[in-house]
């Protein structure tokens, strides 16, 4: 299904004439920092490059060029569902980093830690004919947490947590000095700060968060991308009325491999999450089509082959 889709994903997303060959949108093997710097520095963090090979010299000479200050986020410049996405809080966590990406090998990205309170994934498509868009689904996203008690220790806490328990290895080495420890009651401590569901955080409906004025500020933001009409934002705000008046940071743009994420949503209908998923395919497919009768070409067999393997090589 996915590359039947992708052989029209090229006709979602137009070429650049200042950069040809730059893809506007994510699928599966494109690089994230090509399609993030598309968007309007605005809502951007700021954000690095580094390619390898590379020394960690030189990793540390990019750090001091674009002004980071510990902690910042390091992931992977491909890659999807949390492969590889790190908080990075000190200098060795950073060489170990470099170590791991020198060894896949992969090119990776350093972004600012936008230590804003909310995330959401909020998805947007514009047909190339209309004039404007409009916001289709809202994702909140509740990060991998617990609450204690005043009885148990973190480990129990973890252990009985059907989420925190599936992370256990991880979580046991982040808090391998905590365990033991007995949260207070009613103090909430956050186990995982990076908002992607395998790991572990719980994706919500938030879809009564869409107004006009919100569908009024993503189009101004995503007319301002290049050939855009269709994909999915990642990005953080401070509050709801931040969210509707588009004063936000975009973490990621992610394409037509990416999905209206509310579907997750705990307890959901499963008829109802084939329904928006085959609504979506729907439009993905008309948008495409009709970027196609503009002059765009449809992706070969050969080039989405070639992305795929990009994308399964690094697993």
């Amino acid at each position: 299904m996915w590359l039947w889709y992708g052989f029209r994903q090229r006709s979602l997303f137009y070429f650049t004439a200042s950069n040809p060959g730059i893809p506007t949108g994510g699928m599966m093997g494109e690089s994230k920092f090509d399609v993030l710097m598309q968007v309007p520095a605005e809502v951007r963090p700021r954000t690095a490059r580094v390619r390898v090979p590379v020394t960690f010299t030189e990793v540390l000479a990019t750090i001091n060029e674009h002004g980071f200050q510990f902690p910042f986020i390091a992931k992977p410049d491909v890659g999807e569902r949390g492969w590889m996405v790190k908080r990075i809080n000190a200098e060795h966590e950073l060489r170990s980093y470099w170590e791991n990406a020198s060894a896949v090998p992969v090119d990776f990205i350093l972004q600012e830690l936008i230590d804003l309170p909310l995330e959401f994934g909020v998805y947007y498509q514009r047909y190339p004919s209309q004039a404007h868009g409009q916001v289709t689904s809202i994702t909140g996203k509740a990060f991998l947490s617990v609450v204690g008690d005043g009885t148990r220790t973190l480990q129990q806490l973890i252990a009985e947590n059907p989420r925190a328990v599936l992370q256990w290895q991880t979580l046991a080495t982040r808090f391998r000095h905590q365990l033991l420890d007995v949260l207070p009651a009613g103090h909430r401590l956050e186990l995982e700060s990076i908002g992607n569901h395998c790991l572990g955080t719980t994706f919500l409906n938030a879809n009564h968060l869409i107004t006009g004025r919100l569908n009024q500020s993503f189009d101004r933001i995503s007319k301002q991308i290049p050939g855009f009409f269709f994909g999915r934002y990642d990005l953080r705000c401070a509050t709801w009325a931040d969210l509707e008046n588009g004063r936000v940071q975009i973490l990621e743009l992610n394409g037509c491999g990416a999905e209206p994420a509310h579907i997750y949503h705990p307890g959901a209908s499963l008829r109802a999450a084939i329904k928006t998923l085959i609504r979506h395919w729907r439009t993905l497919y008309e948008i495409s089509v009709e970027n196609h009768h503009r002059g765009v070409p449809y992706l070969s067999l050969r080039e989405a082959r070639r992305y795929y393997r990009r994308a399964r090589a690094l697993k």
